[in-house]
This record gives C-alpha cells, structure tokens and sequence, in this order.
C-alpha cells in the first residue's frame, strides 16, 4: 500500500464511487461530474505512475488540489460529514502525492 500508483487507484475509486453515490441518491449531475472527473484525474495519475511515464505525480497532485478546493471550503461553510471526508481524502492526496514529488525534485 506504500506504493503511490495504488494509492492514486485507491483514491480514484474513492471519489469517483462518492460522485456516483451522490447522484443516485440526490439526482445531482454536478456531483456525478465532479466525482467521475477528479476520478479520472487519479486514475491516470495511478497508471502514468505506475508506468513509470512523466507527470503521473502531478496529474494525481492536481486531482488532489481539485478536490481540495472544492470540499475544504464547503466543510468550513457546512460542517457536514461529507465535504469534511472529502477533505480529509484531498489532504492526504495533498501530502502523499506532494511528499514524492518533492523527494524527486
């Protein structure tokens, strides 16, 4: 699980299984999008990692940063269980995808 492909995996499925979720329950396309893009964005970052190809890292750093923006201001605004959750998935995509990139600068 150290292995930040897998992670990125993880992550994607995560977030694209909420967007999912989120529109089955409530109808809502913005979250369905939402979801299934920053799920996107993890997937490709897992498989350009894991494939050893440039910009994996950036591309998982950016679905992080994406995702970041949109729940951590709603988490601050609502205090609701889901936008504090995924807050909690974005900052650790913030750290962990951060964390090597930095050590292979």
């Amino acid at each position: 699980m150290d292995d930040p492909s897998t992670q990125a995996f993880l992550l994607a499925v995560l977030t694209a299984g909420g967007g999912l979720t989120g529109y089955i329950r409530t109808g809502s396309i913005p979250s369905v999008a939402a979801g299934m893009t920053v799920g996107a964005l993890y997937g490709l970052g897992g498989l350009r990692i894991r494939n050893r190809q440039p910009y994996g890292l950036e591309m998982a750093l950016l679905a992080s940063l994406v995702l970041a923006g949109s729940s951590i201001p709603r988490a601050i605004k609502t205090q609701k269980p889901l936008p504090i959750g995924l807050s909690i998935v974005a900052a650790f995509g913030l750290y962990r995808f951060g964390t090597v990139w930095r050590a292979q600068a």
